[in-house]
């Protein structure tokens, strides 16, 4: 790497301590959860975390969709190579998020809240499924500030790849934007990812202020509906789908946005702006036998 570049990656969404313990369909019933799915959390919830503690033999695992791409992007990259940013509370959870990223290589810069408790992801393993259920909590009370502030915006500097997990747009967008900004600016990557099928759905307006900036977006099968459906189209078509998403409005037009659209135990859908056709990459699928649960697989 060049010395002006310190980090090859700097990733910006919620930090979360993931609770994680097996459940059944009852236990899905009581919360009103479904096996597969991915929601925050509202106030028939709230008990789900310790109950998870308490009669679930729950895994604390250090969690946020970003937070685990800069961990895993870290074990492939030279050392030292990445950055993450978020919000945590002044508790031993934050602690445990921090010392779980420096064994990995990771550097953190947490905003603190004073006021709130690090944000937590309940999932319920069922099977080879997984429900997520998130309560935000200090991960909602991210500011643009922060960002801004002279040392972590050095950082910012120094990255050249910038990633961003839709899940961010429920909490601040100029962030987001911020650092799209500056990846147009300085003809850096940009790279968004929808997260889950509610982004595109119910946050399609603030998704909408970032498309323009996208160099790279990424997505399954089921979030690039969700985004059709979003924006009032007919099309279940996920090759459609990507072109079109390939083919928005773009801010820095020397890069080509490439949109990338998985499918599970089906092909990868790929299209290039400006490119014709859509690529199609094979996979190999895992015996049923073989899996263990969905969680981390997106």
């Amino acid at each position: 790497m060049a010395s002006t570049q310190a980090y090859a990656l700097l990733c910006l969404e919620n930090p979360l301590l993931d609770i994680q313990g097996q459940g059944d369909e009852a236990m899905l019933a009581k919360y009103g959860l479904k096996p597969n799915d991915a929601i925050l959390a509202e106030e028939k919830h709230m008990a789900l975390y310790e109950d998870l503690l308490q009669n679930h033999s729950a895994k604390l695992i250090a969690g946020g969709a970003a937070q685990n791409t800069t961990r895993g992007a870290q074990y492939i990259l030279p050392p030292h190579s990445t950055l993450y940013i978020g919000c945590v509370g002044a508790d031993k959870y934050a602690t445990t998020l921090r010392t779980k990223n420096e064994e990995a290589g990771v550097r953190s810069e947490y905003l603190v809240s004073p006021d709130q408790p690090t944000g937590r992801c309940g999932v319920i393993i069922t099977g080879h499924d997984r429900s997520m259920c998130t309560h935000l909590a200090a991960a909602n009370e991210y500011k643009l500030s922060h960002l801004q502030s002279a040392p972590i915006w050095a950082l910012v500097q120094q990255a050249g790849v910038y990633f961003v997990g839709g899940y961010h747009l429920t909490v601040c967008v100029p962030a987001i934007l911020a650092l799209a900004e500056e990846a147009a600016r300085a003809d850096k990557v940009f790279v968004m990812s929808l997260s889950a099928p509610f982004i595109p759905l119910f946050f399609k307006e603030q998704l909408a202020l970032t498309s323009k900036y996208w160099d790279y977006v990424i997505g399954n099968e089921t979030e690039a509906r969700s985004w059709a459906e979003g924006q009032g189209l007919e099309t279940r078509d996920v090759k459609e789908i990507a072109r079109l998403v390939a083919e928005l409005p773009k801010e820095n037009k020397g890069r080509k946005r490439t949109v990338v659209f998985t499918q599970g135990t089906e092909s990868t859908v790929v299209a290039v702006q400006g490119e014709e056709g859509v690529k199609e990459f094979g996979i190999k699928e895992v015996k049923k036998e073989d899996i263990c649960d969905t969680n981390g697989a997106g």
